[in-house]
């Protein structure tokens, strides 16, 4: 927001942004993925909106209303469909949605970062969003390494993951959380900002926007030219639910079992 004074009037002029916000689909976290010989089975899962992605379109949301015009896009990559997702963020209050398909699921961070890099291009050309909204990480693989890489690769600013920001829309005043307290940044745009957990609440739908949503038309961009992928996935073992127990009669009958197992060094002092 900028003021002038002219003839003696203020004049107040806000800034008009495009705002794209990148969201992704996971199994829900509800649901138990089991694994056969090595590969998730995921055919009978439900997929739902990533949660910390949630936190983002809230937050673009709200950017939209500090800077009335301004435009929100809600972006996501799909080997299959997205439309539900899609659908749920426009009822949420997205003004665009775009679905990029990709012929294979695609296998790890850069992949994603190129496709979504080449897919905000293609949608904006040369005259980029200002800012860009993503969540902190995927809850299926948690890596979190898209939104920096993203950044790095249309040329843009970073920081996350993101617990609070106050901006005039010249200036970003940020806060994030690190293992010694938080920290205070400032930065300016264009901006790519990863959302943490506890930065909004997100708000919910109601039967009328979602009957809405299902109207409003969703753009279609196909991914040419993907890049192999840095990391593959190799086998993936299920995590045992399974604890064993043990009850043990006194200290010296535990610290004689932790001896012998190699876990406890009895010494002189």
């Amino acid at each position: 927001m900028r003021l002038f004074l002219f003839n003696g009037f203020c004049i107040i002029l806000f800034r008009i942004m495009d705002i794209a916000v990148c969201i992704c689909q996971v199994p829900d976290p509800a649901i138990a993925v089991s694994v056969i010989d090595g590969t998730p089975a995921l055919e009978r899962v439900a997929w739902v909106m990533n949660p910390y992605d949630e936190y983002a379109l809230e937050e673009a949301l709200r950017f939209r209303e500090r800077f009335p015009g301004s435009v929100v896009a809600a972006i996501t990559i799909t080997s299959g469909s997205a439309r539900e997702i899609l659908q749920k963020a426009l009822a949420l209050g997205a003004d665009r949605a775009v679905e990029v398909r990709t012929d294979a699921p695609l296998q790890d961070c850069f992949q994603t970062a190129s496709v979504l890099a080449g897919a905000l291009r293609s949608l904006y050309g040369s005259a980029l969003p200002q800012v860009v909204f993503c969540g902190r990480e995927s809850l299926d693989y948690q890596h979190g390494s898209v939104p920096g890489m993203l950044a790095c690769m249309l040329g843009m600013g970073f920081s996350g993951p993101v617990t609070s920001f106050r901006t005039d829309g010249e200036l970003l005043e940020l806060e994030r959380e690190t293992e010694g307290g938080v920290e205070y940044l400032e930065a300016r745009y264009p901006i790519v900002l990863s959302a943490e957990k506890g930065l909004n609440t997100p708000r919910k739908t109601g039967i009328r926007q979602v009957m809405e949503a299902r109207k409003k038309p969703i753009e279609t961009l196909h991914a040419d030219d993907v890049p192999g992928p840095l990391v593959r996935s190799g086998r993936f073992e299920a995590v045992s639910a399974k604890k064993e127990c043990r009850f043990f009669s006194s200290p010296e009958e535990l610290a004689g079992v932790l001896q012998q197992d190699g876990l406890l060094h009895l010494g002189r002092r």
